[in-house]
């Protein structure tokens, strides 16, 4: 299955995906049937630390945006098109997808956000701000969250999560770190079963079958 990434910020996630998937460095292992390949890494910056990653397995980076260096939508659209793309994966990614994206991989676009949707979601909530909110509302649980993508932040079917205990938690940095955990664990899983066409859409409620 070939799929995008996009990110923001120093790209773990990028990371966990990338390890999650053989990489043969004999010449004649082949891949398995359900290989989930990056075709592309793209962000809305000229330069972040996810791009460091992706060069050194080779994968094709793209700034996206109007900014001088950058690629449009429209012509990232066409990109993977041609370049047969199956899931774009949301990994710390921090813009709003446009419609024109959103429309021609309907169904095909997913995010990972760290904390229990629908609670602790929405314009604004991402990163540092989600674990504050989190601690200071005095919860005992939180998490990280996949759903499909739509026209606003945080909204889509949920596709999976995954909890951890943060009651001894004594900071938000210490949850911060408690749920990338999670998150490392849950993203490459969850993509792994869209690769093994395991995602299902039943009766209103996204089911991932065994």
């Amino acid at each position: 299955m070939k799929i995008a990434v996009f990110v923001s910020g120093r790209g773990s996630n990028l990371q966990a995906i990338i390890e999650s998937q053989p990489f043969p460095d004999k010449v004649g292992i082949s891949f398995p049937e359900n290989f989930v390949e990056i075709k592309a890494v793209c962000s809305d910056k000229l330069e972040c630390k996810a791009f460091e990653i992706a060069k050194k397995f080779f994968i094709p980076t793209f700034s996206v945006g109007n900014k001088l260096g950058c690629i449009r939508y429209d012509e990232l659209v066409e990109y993977f098109v041609k370049n047969q793309i199956e899931l774009i994966v949301l990994a710390g990614f921090l813009k709003m997808i446009p419609a024109n994206l959103l429309k021609k991989f309907e169904g095909k676009i997913i995010n990972i956000h760290p904390a229990l949707l629908p609670s602790f979601g929405g314009q604004g909530m991402y990163g540092m701000n989600v674990h504050k909110a989190v601690f200071d509302s005095s919860a005992k649980v939180s998490g990280a969250t996949i759903h499909f993508v739509d026209e606003t932040y945080d909204t889509g079917k949920i596709i999976a999560q995954k909890c951890v205990d943060i009651s001894t938690a004594k900071s938000p940095e210490e949850i911060a770190s408690m749920v990338l955990e999670i998150e490392h664990q849950l993203l490459p899983s969850v993509i792994n079963k869209f690769a093994e066409d395991k995602i299902r859409r039943i009766d209103n409620r996204v089911i991932m079958v065994n």
